[in-house]
């Protein structure tokens, strides 16, 4: 099991890797035929973060802005698979999109304070909760932030946090909950964060 997991995770990070890559040389073809690449519409990252890196053994990083969504999504418009298609039509009306995964290489590198503190960033910032897992004694768990606007979701964040890893996923824009499984996989979205936070969402 535990040689499984360290199999899907590096599957998962080479995944990450390549959409991250594709992402990038859309960018650079943007740039190159005159475009200009905006800010991204994303919030400052938390300075735990900082920490958490510094202890990470592996780390993925994704911070795409719209103008690289929008690009991107033109790309994958032009491939035949219809998994590229379903996901360009998710991300043409996102904002951003901005992953964390960090890996450690013993139980609980993290500690309840980290995640109190991401939490609490998260909250400061017109997110509210709407799910919250806490096991007493262990940091472990799922939660699941919202960003409502007028009634409808503009935003999801999940930290989802177990032994060896912590994931951070947040998406800038509108978004169906039920949509959460077909980004998995793509832009280093970890497919286990996600289907984890749609489970407890629609439960």
């Amino acid at each position: 099991m535990a040689g499984q997991r360290q199999s899907d995770r590096r599957q998962r990070g080479w995944q990450g890797f390549r959409w991250q890559r594709v992402a990038w040389q859309a960018v650079c073809l943007a740039v190159c035929a005159g475009g200009v690449v905006a800010r991204a519409q994303l919030p400052a990252p938390s300075p735990v973060e900082q920490r958490l890196a510094a202890s990470a053994k592996h780390m993925t990083e994704v911070t795409l802005n719209q103008n690289m969504l929008q690009f991107a999504a033109k790309f994958m418009n032009g491939k035949d698979s219809d998994k590229d298609k379903d996901v360009a039509k998710l991300i043409q009306g996102l904002q951003g999109i901005y992953v964390r995964e960090y890996d450690f290489d013993k139980d609980h590198a993290y500690t309840q304070a980290d995640l109190d503190a991401l939490r609490t960033y998260m909250q400061g910032q017109s997110w509210s909760p709407m799910v919250q897992e806490r096991t007493r004694g262990v940091s472990v768990g799922t939660d699941v932030y919202v960003k409502l606007v007028n009634g409808q979701m503009q935003g999801l964040y999940v930290l989802d946090a177990e032994e060896r890893e912590l994931d951070l996923v947040l998406i800038l824009g509108p978004i169906n909950v039920n949509d959460l499984s077909e980004l998995g996989g793509s832009f280093g979205i970890p497919k286990d964060a996600v289907k984890k936070a749609q489970k407890k969402v629609t439960q």
